[in-house]
Order: structure tokens, then sequence, then C-alpha cells
């Protein structure tokens, strides 16, 4: 029986577009854009660093002592805003008379999680939900679109280990610009170079996700700048986790307790469905209300025989952690990933999954795979092996026959020559090969001298006994 149920009516479909919007800004009201943590008075000197440059968004009037400006940047005034001289009179909570400083903001990187919030298409903070993205996928991925707030300034470092990041479209004191053509013109502006630093470059498409099975996010080539930014607020170091052998996640910069589901899929698979279908037939369940759960297409790296990098492979990464703690840390999400992989097993065809494969780690448990299910997979890893390592001993083989190959170590015997020539005798150099069934004396030089096995004269051939063979029938 399908899982979707009347639950299905409580909670909305989720969206196709992902909207995520910055947090910070340079705005002159904002109080933590200044060294002493509150925005200028009117009797305070206002510094702005000489070879800053800055883009900075004013809202209101303001009266200043004074004010030493960069030598680039921009003021963008609202209705009504400006700075006037002050003229002296007492200002109740302004008395101090201070230099106050703009604040550093080039190190606000695009590739920073922590600047970024997901958001509904009209700016609206969305809630944290049950739905969470692994890191990677918390900052602007190439099909999302991207929201500056209104009547804020900023200013971005958008380097990048790529030379282009794609977006669909980009938001702007309240402009959308959803076109390459929208977006060129507005990069040619006086603000984006204010707004905009670093090495990569924005470039809008307008389009969104071509692909119903879904589309990797894209920003694998700078996970490490993503992990950076993360750890730096930690010191760097992933914090320790509750269970043993913990999960590493693809786009995920630290291990995890809980569950994995990765699956393969078909062309049929439709991935907002299918996670419409988890929301709201399994994670809605009461049993499963400290459980959070992230699920996106992801390409694994592929290797031959493990070491040499072949490619890479699409799947569904389902990640499912829960709010448990010490030992139960992780069960809650492990009871949730069976139930997944039993549906798999039951109607996993008509989703569109070929196989499934769970993992888990928990705080009683070591992580490892503990359930898979596959309904058309086929292993060749080890016949590749097996046929690779056939045709390396085969060229060597066929070198060493050549002359081609020299082995001075080895002291291979020669077999094809016997084959092909069987008539041919022995050598008079020949010195055979010792056989540990077989404990006999070479013949000596001297009918009075024994000479032990491992010192035979190179003067003497080496014989053996054939057990095969009857000398008795060769005589006439």
């Amino acid at each position: 029986t399908d899982l979707v149920s009347l639950v299905s009516l409580l909670l909305p479909a989720a969206t196709a577009a992902v909207y995520k919007q910055w947090i910070t800004n340079t705005n002159f009201e904002t109080a933590s854009n200044w060294d002493k943590g509150r925005a200028p008075c009117a009797g305070d000197v206002v510094h702005f660093e000489e070879n800053k440059v800055i883009s900075v968004f004013v809202s209101s009037p303001h009266a200043l002592t004074d004010m030493y400006l960069p030598l680039n940047g921009e003021f963008v005034l609202a209705s009504g805003a400006g700075f006037a001289a002050f003229d002296g009179s007492w200002d109740p909570g302004c008395d101090s008379g201070a230099t106050v400083s703009f604040a550093n903001t080039e190190h606000r990187a695009w590739f920073d999680p922590t600047l970024w919030q997901a958001v509904s298409p009209g700016g609206e903070l969305e809630a944290s939900g049950r739905i969470f993205s692994v890191d990677e996928e918390r900052v602007p991925c190439r099909y999302d679109d991207v929201i500056f707030q209104p009547e804020t300034s900023f200013r971005v470092n958008v380097d990048s280990s790529r030379q282009v990041i794609h977006l669909r479209s980009i938001s702007l004191m309240g402009q959308e610009l959803s076109s390459p053509e929208a977006w060129a013109r507005y990069l040619r502006g006086p603000s984006a170079p204010l707004q905009f630093h670093g090495n990569g470059t924005l470039q809008v498409t307008g389009t969104g996700c071509p692909d119903k099975s879904g589309c990797a996010c894209g920003n694998a080539p700078d996970g490490h700048r993503i992990c950076a930014a993360l750890l730096g607020v930690s010191g760097r170091q992933c914090p320790a986790p509750a269970c043993q052998n913990p999960l590493q996640p693809l786009g995920h910069c630290c291990g995890v307790c809980g569950a994995t589901v990765n699956l393969d899929f078909t062309p049929d698979f439709d991935l907002q469905k299918y996670r419409d279908r988890l929301v709201q037939a399994l994670l809605s369940q009461p049993k499963y209300a400290g459980v959070q759960m992230a699920i996106s297409k992801v390409h694994k790296a592929q290797t031959f025989l493990g070491v040499i990098p072949r490619s890479s492979t699409p799947l569904i990464q389902i990640v499912l952690i829960d709010n448990g703690a010490g030992a139960q840390i992780g069960t809650t999400a492990e009871q949730l990933a069976a139930d997944i992989m039993e549906d798999i097993a039951q109607q996993g065809e008509a989703l569109g999954i070929s196989s499934g494969k769970m993992e888990v780690a928990t705080g009683s448990t070591f992580s490892g795979q503990v359930g898979s299910h596959a309904l058309s997979r086929i292993t060749a890893g080890m016949v590749l092996g097996l046929l690779f390592g056939l045709l390396f001993l085969g060229g060597v083989l066929f070198l060493y026959r050549k002359g081609k190959l020299r082995l001075p170590a080895l002291r291979l015997p020669r077999l094809w020559d016997r084959a092909e020539d069987p008539a041919s005798p022995a050598p008079a150099s020949d010195k055979g090969f010792d056989n540990p069934m077989f404990d006999l004396e070479p013949p000596s030089a001297d009918p009075g001298e024994e000479t032990p096995q491992e010192m035979a004269p190179k003067d003497h051939q080496v014989f053996y006994l054939n057990p095969l063979y009857d000398a008795s029938e060769t005589e006439t």
C-alpha cells in the first residue's frame, strides 16, 4: 500500500526553487559594523579607512562632528537620509566625543555558510523545521535564487576555485536580476565592483534545475573554503562526536551520528515527489519528532581498483540525525532509515529507485552498513581487478619471452620451449631444479668423493626421478 496518507494534508509540498539570503550588511546604522559596537552619534568623529573599498546604505539623517572618507566607496542614501555638521548642542547619550571606526568587511566570504539563511520567495525567514542541508548546500547552489535584502548595502568576497559561480537569479536593492543580460548590465554599473570582490565571477543564468531527479549543488570545488569558514568558529576542529566511527556524508564537513541512505535511481525518479513522500508519510510521524533529514543529489567519486580516479556517479543521499543523547543518539534516525529501506523494498521500482544502501552510527554501536536492497545491480569490481591482473602477468611473460624484459633474480622454467620442441635434448649446462619430494645426491666427478646436494659441481648435471617414467620400458 502507498505510504502517502492523510498526513499529506497537514504539510505543504516543498517548493522546487531554493532561496538563500545574505545575512550581514554594511549599513551605516548597523551597530556591529562599528568598532565601538554602536552607530556613530553627533559628538563622534567617524573614520573610514583610506584604502578600504566600501558601499554603505544610510537610512536616516545624521549629524556628525567630523567624518573621514575612503578614497573609493559610495553612500547609498534612502529618502530623507543624509549628513549634517553637528552644531554643538547637547545630545542625550552622546557625550563621549569618541572616534568611531567602520569595521573591516573584506573577510565576509561568499562561501561562509554562517552568512546565509534559507528564506521564502518573499524573503521571509523560513523556520528550520525538519529539513536541513549538508554544509556545501547551505551556500547558494548553481540553480538557487540569491537575495540581498532591500535597503541594505553589502560587500562580499567571492574568491573561488572556479572562475564562474552560476546562479539562477540575484535580487538586490529590491530588484530581481534573472537573465544574463540584466546581470551583465548591473556588473557594468558603479556599485557592483564595490559590492563584489575576489577572483570569482558571479553569473546569472535564469534557469532552474532541468532534471526531475534533482541536480547536484556544484559547490564541491569550494568545499574546503566552506569547511574552513565553519571550523574557524570552533578552532578549525570538528566537535567530538557522541558515537563511535561517525558517518561522513558527502558535502558535510564533520562526521554525524545517525543514519544515511544512499539511493541509485532510474530515469523515472522524481526527487521533489520523493522528498514530499518521506516528509509527509514518515518524517511527520510523532515517533520521529526529533529527527531531521537532508536529501539531495550528490556525486560520489569512483576509482578503478580503488586507486585510479575514474569518474563520479550521481546518487541520492539521505542524511538522518536526531536529538538523542548518550547511548540513544542516532537510534531514532536508525529506525527511520529502516522504514525508508522497507519502503524501497516494497515500492522502489515504482518510485524509480533501483537500489538502496543504509549505514548507521549510534551511541551504542559501531557505524557500518547494516542493510541494503538492490533491484538491479551488477558488481564488476572484482572481475575487472582479476582481468587487469591477468593482462598484467600476460604482458610480463610475453616481454620476457621476447627478450625485452630481463628478470635476473628469477629462474623461470621455459615450459613453452619444451612444448614447441619435445625432441630436443637438454643442454649440457642444464642444472634442472631441486625437487623437495626426492632426496637424491648428484653424481660426483670422483666416485670416492661425496658432494652435498646443495654444493653440486658446475661440471655435472643435476637429475631428478620421475615417478611416471619407467626406464625399463625404453630398453630394447
